[in-house]
């Protein structure tokens, strides 16, 4: 398969499942939510090592926000819903009850896929306690909030979380003839993902140089450098660098369903190709370990075949 002059190798990337929340943060004005975003979601990239991979999936109006302010949704993935109830309140705690002005809520309500609220992801239930004696818990319509003191009055949160069983490590990866090119098209990939609901990019700017593949020649550790990928060791017998590849980069997607990565995966292909088909961008891959890392598999010519869907629902062919 060719997109403006970009081979689309016939191979899938392989995901794996992960329990997953998503979160509402609130605040005085845009600036300061996305100071409590930007700390919140810190050091979040990937499981190997952050406990949770965390990103911002959309900002939202005043209009969309539980206390009519603005905000963001936050989409968080772990390897376990043990992992997730210790991080999120931890965060939480570090990153948004110290930013000024912010409140934070449950933000899976109207999730397309099942909620649980057996065994829920903890926050004010956890946070409270800072309050040392004066905080204050409110029901309303049945959800229980806890209001607070602190210096700039109080702060407002939700006592617990719903959780969903998510998806982490769809990818697809970037080849070209030099680091500036796969660079723009994985900035034009991951900027045309953001738009896209139910999904992140948590690496930085959405996309990692240093792909990983399971196990390692050292006992420690259970992840270690993709050589497959590494133009540096193109002479190795396991290499999939072709001659004309001189960087890679990869794209990692995590998502509420198996639909919501297929659509990003999709998007992202087409934006990277249409911006640097012409201009050194010349393969386009996924990772995979033969179906042995996870049960989610996102082949791509089968995907590539289906139009592509917008944040505004419009559709793009691949052919176009």
């Amino acid at each position: 398969m060719q997109i403006n002059g970009v081979t689309i190798d016939d191979t899938f990337a392989e995901a794996f499942d992960m329990k997953a929340t998503r979160l509402v943060v609130t605040g005085q004005d845009p600036w300061w939510v996305s100071r409590a975003c930007d700390a919140l979601t810190g050091f979040g990239t990937s499981v190997i090592a952050c406990g949770v991979e965390i990103d911002v999936e959309q900002t939202l109006a005043p209009d969309q926000t539980p206390d009519g302010r603005p905000g963001a949704m936050v989409l968080a993935f772990a390897a376990s819903g043990t992992e997730l109830r210790k991080q999120i309140p931890t965060r939480c705690g570090q990153c948004v009850l110290t930013c000024p002005t912010t409140a934070v809520f449950d933000g899976t309500g109207d999730l397309s896929v099942p909620v649980h609220r057996d065994d829920p992801v903890p926050l004010g239930k956890s946070l409270r306690f800072f309050g040392d004696g004066h905080q204050i818990s409110k029901s309303i319509d049945a959800v229980r909030y806890w209001r607070i003191p602190v210096m700039d009055g109080e702060f407002v949160c939700q006592h617990d979380l719903g959780w969903f069983s998510g998806i982490g490590g769809g990818n697809f990866l970037l080849c070209g003839d030099s680091v500036a090119v796969v660079a723009d098209a994985c900035r034009a990939a991951t900027e045309a993902i953001a738009s896209l609901p139910g999904v992140i990019t948590p690496f930085p700017g959405g996309a990692t140089r240093s792909g990983s593949k399971v196990g390692s020649k050292y006992d420690a550790l259970f992840a270690s450098t993709n050589e497959a990928f590494c133009p540096t060791l193109r002479h190795l017998p396991q290499s999939q660098i072709d001659a004309q590849t001189h960087a890679v980069l990869e794209v990692v997607i995590d998502g509420v369903n198996h639909a919501s990565i297929a659509n990003a995966t999709r998007v992202g292909i087409l934006a990277a190709a249409k911006k640097c088909g012409s201009q050194g961008l010349h393969r386009i891959t996924a990772g995979n370990y033969g179906g042995k890392l996870g049960k989610h598999h996102f082949h791509l010519h089968a995907l590539l075949s289906e139009p592509a869907v917008s944040s505004d629902s419009s559709a793009e062919d691949a052919s176009s």
